[in-house]
């Protein structure tokens, strides 16, 4: 008997782990995978505010933020590398800076510069302005995970275990069974990313997740010639958009191997993980169109992943009214990473009985229905 089985063990689940075990709870994760085999392997690793529009989000990572400062598992790489959003058009600007309005009323760091390239001195220089907000870290996302679990007291961990059923007894959880175990516990974390969906309708709950597809290109090492996350204004109207469809804007950044990481893209295709060079050639122009060096630049190789999407674009959070024992931390999209461990606080929290610190109404499972 385990009192908590955690479903997904990815960052997020990671973070529900650690938290609850420091809580006293004995946990046990299960992963049909290894570690960090979905999501969390493709992330960047960016604990962002810059692209949170004011509320709830952006509350969450407010807190999450001073999280990862405390975090207390080891190195996990975790770097004060600052964010920049770029504005090509006055228009745009205008927009960003209604934008930096709302962040700074909910307590967000922020500075509006003319010149972007104060910042960046290798970007075009014709740019409108720019935000720059010191508050976006970054971190090795897979590394944290490791870190976490690790970290977390009298915790048992199965990879390569897929869950095949949430048992209910009067619709209460009683366990959870994969193709190798039956595992008897009174509470279930569902935090299987993209899968969450899948893991829902096993306790006979609906939940609309569903998979966003994204690419990331990787140039050959470079010395530091990019010092923060630089991206396009456009990049946040493509994180908030319900288009299925390709969404595609300028995301630049280094990384410690020397590297560059060109992104983002967002389509929703299913699980199709064919490589689409249109997507590729796109990204990779609108980087040189932020960054002209990079057109002699070499790609090494590109990646892609997919994002759990969230019809309302708000992550799913917390204990599920219609199966008691029944807990959800997933839909975050691209945001997983650094929602993670105000996730796995607040899921805490929910297990123990005790009050959370933010209001989790926005984040509730049953809101769908």
């Amino acid at each position: 008997m385990t009192d908590v089985v955690v479903i997904g063990a990815g960052i997020v689940g990671a973070a529900c782990a650690y938290y609850a075990s420091a809580a006293g709870l004995s946990v046990t994760v299960v992963d049909r995978g290894p570690l960090a085999g979905g999501t969390t392997s493709a992330g960047e690793g960016n604990l962002l505010l810059s692209d949170k529009e004011p509320g709830p989000e952006l509350e969450l990572a407010l807190r999450s933020n001073r999280l990862w400062l405390e975090l207390d598992v080891g190195p996990v790489e975790l770097e004060p590398k600052g964010g920049l959003i770029v504005a090509a058009t006055a228009a745009g600007m205008s927009s960003v800076e209604d934008m930096v309005a709302g962040q700074r009323a909910a307590g967000v760091t922020v500075t509006v510069t003319r010149d972007p390239t104060e910042y960046e001195p290798r970007l075009r220089p014709d740019l409108a302005g720019g935000a720059y907000y010191p508050q976006d870290l970054q971190v090795q996302p897979m590394l944290a995970t490791a870190r976490m679990l690790r970290a977390a007291p009298g915790l048992t961990v199965h990879y390569g275990h897929t869950v095949t059923a949430i048992e209910t007894h009067h619709s209460r959880v009683v366990a959870v069974r994969t193709d190798r175990q039956r595992i008897p516990t009174g509470a279930v974390v569902n935090a299987a990313g993209v899968w969450a969906g899948s893991v829902a309708g096993l306790a006979g709950v609906p939940l609309p997740i569903a998979p966003r597809r994204g690419f990331v290109l990787v140039t050959e090492p470079l010395p530091p010639l990019v010092r923060h996350k630089v991206y396009a204004a456009d990049y946040v109207a493509n994180v908030a958009s319900g288009d299925a469809g390709l969404q595609a804007s300028a995301v630049v950044e280094s990384t410690p191997a020397g590297t560059m990481l060109i992104g983002a893209s967002r389509e929703r295709v299913g699980f199709d993980r064919t490589f689409a060079l249109p997507v590729l050639r796109r990204l990779a122009a609108q980087a040189v169109t932020l960054f002209p060096f990079l057109a002699t630049v070499r790609l090494l190789r590109a990646y892609r992943g997919f994002r759990p999407y969230s019809p309302d674009h708000l992550p799913v959070i917390g204990a599920d009214p219609r199966v008691p024992g029944l807990f959800h931390a997933c839909g975050h999209e691209g945001a997983g990473i650094g929602l993670a461990p105000v996730t796995g606080e607040l899921i805490a929290r929910e297990l123990t009985g005790k009050p959370a610190e933010l209001d989790l109404t926005p984040f509730r499972p049953e809101r769908f229905a």
